[in-house]
């Protein structure tokens, strides 16, 4: 008995090591991992698995008729979550967009929010440059102080020129700098028909963009939710109890009159005439509905409801995978986790005509070849919904924990306690 207890001793401190070194993973500085298997026998790298999905109906339809908003100089319909475009009218067509502007202001000052670099409670103190600003305002004063929210709240309901410059200089520290802002995000958006020239929307030559892209401008502004809790509200109060008490009510009157309608932004001026960004939700589906250059803002009402109408009367959403559900695992052998769930970084909606019956679907994945450490929310994949042989969806597989790779002492306990429990 003694001799076998030596034996085993001998066989921990003069073997193991060895093992180790053999097995360790393979990881080199160009990210190159060595191919693994999962329980099925299959490759996790660069593999597809198959994965028979629920039944659902399929692609939607783009719609170039004037039908909708014959008064509008263009216009678009997009399901929000899928980015699908319902309708369009001209939607390159490259226009003066008014105060339609102000939503990349508003993402500039979101993404500052959700930062840390500023605060909603933070008080800002109004330049005179802010106070004389003309069109839309809240009658900012100079040397005014109002609150980072309560100036948001002027910007979303009252579209205030005069709140939009206070908050530019707060964040940026004068108007052209934040502009500057403003014209860097539109292109890490990829939009290659829109050009700022000011942050509030006023005339001014070279200033443009087109309904394509103020409806992915939207999209992005909408992905902040915060914003909702502004652009749906339709009246309210600012310097609530002193004797300037102002009420605000909100240019997008859609979030009174339309069912589901909860913002986003209006704009008007001599060159750009009556336009909207709106948005409406209901049930599983949220639309953007824009269009530019109406006549009045009665038909620019009319028509945007006209064409919301249209895409809830048409179309529906069907979720394949929420994010909340894994799709894949990987499996790790000298990791901090043994197994890992891999998730849809988003929802996996489809867009579909009402009218159509319910088909079958079929979900893949592709995994990439990764490198330990992997961190929470990092993509480390592909997936893939196809109908028939069409792909419909292409979107990440994500992680939801790090995981490390074990030290060379952690590896070396875990053999050990894998081989006292005759795992090896």
């Amino acid at each position: 008995m003694k001799k076998f207890v030596v034996l085993l001793y001998l066989l921990v401190v003069f073997m193991i090591p060895f093992n180790i070194l053999a097995e360790e993973e393979c990881i080199s500085s160009d990210s190159e991992v060595c191919n693994k298997q999962n329980d099925n026998g299959e490759e996790n790298n660069n593999t597809e698995k198959e994965i028979e999905s629920n039944k659902l109906d399929g692609d939607n339809n783009s719609n170039g008729e004037d039908s909708l908003i014959p008064g509008a100089v263009s216009g678009l319909l997009m399901e929000e979550s899928t980015g699908k475009i319902i309708f369009e009218k001209n939607k390159d067509k490259q226009v003066a967009i008014a105060s339609m502007t102000k939503m990349v202001a508003q993402i500039i000052i979101l993404e500052n929010i959700e930062s840390g670099k500023i605060k909603w409670t933070d008080i800002v103190t109004v330049s005179k440059n802010a106070a004389d600003m003309g069109g839309s305002q809240i009658y900012l004063s100079a040397n005014e102080k109002m609150s980072v929210k309560d100036l948001f709240k002027g910007i979303s309901m009252a579209s205030a020129n005069d709140g939009t410059v206070a908050m530019a200089e707060y964040i940026a520290g004068n108007e052209k700098k934040f502009v500057q802002m403003m014209n860097q995000k539109v292109q890490d958006l990829g939009l290659k028909n829109t050009v700022f020239k000011n942050c509030t929307g006023l005339d001014e030559e070279g200033h443009f963009s087109s309904a394509y892209d103020m409806a992915i401008i939207a999209k992005e502004l909408l992905s902040h939710k915060e914003i909702l809790k502004f652009s749906s509200v339709y009246e309210d109060y600012l310097r609530v109890n002193t004797p300037n008490k102002f009420w605000l009510v909100n240019t997008n009157k859609l979030v009174r009159l339309y069912d589901g309608a909860d913002g986003l932004k209006t704009g008007h001026t001599d060159n750009a005439g009556y336009c909207l960004a709106a948005t409406a939700k209901r049930d599983n589906m949220r639309l953007i509905a824009i269009v530019l250059g109406e006549d009045n803002a009665k038909i620019r009402n009319s028509e945007t409801s006209a064409l919301l109408d249209y895409g809830f009367s048409n179309k529906k959403v069907h979720t394949v995978k929420k994010s909340t559900k894994f799709i894949e695992k990987i499996n790790f052998s000298k990791a901090t986790k043994s197994e890992v769930k891999l998730y849809s970084e988003k929802d996996i909606n489809i867009l579909q005509d009402k009218s159509v019956g319910n088909k079958e679907y079929k979900l893949s994945t592709k995994i990439d070849k990764y490198q330990l450490p992997l961190k929470s929310g990092q993509v480390v994949g592909k997936v893939y919904v196809k109908d028939g042989k069409n792909t419909v969806y292409t979107g990440n597989l994500i992680v939801k924990e790090d995981v490390k790779q074990l030290k060379f002492f952690e590896l070396y306990m875990s053999n050990l306690r894998d081989i006292v429990l005759g795992v090896i």
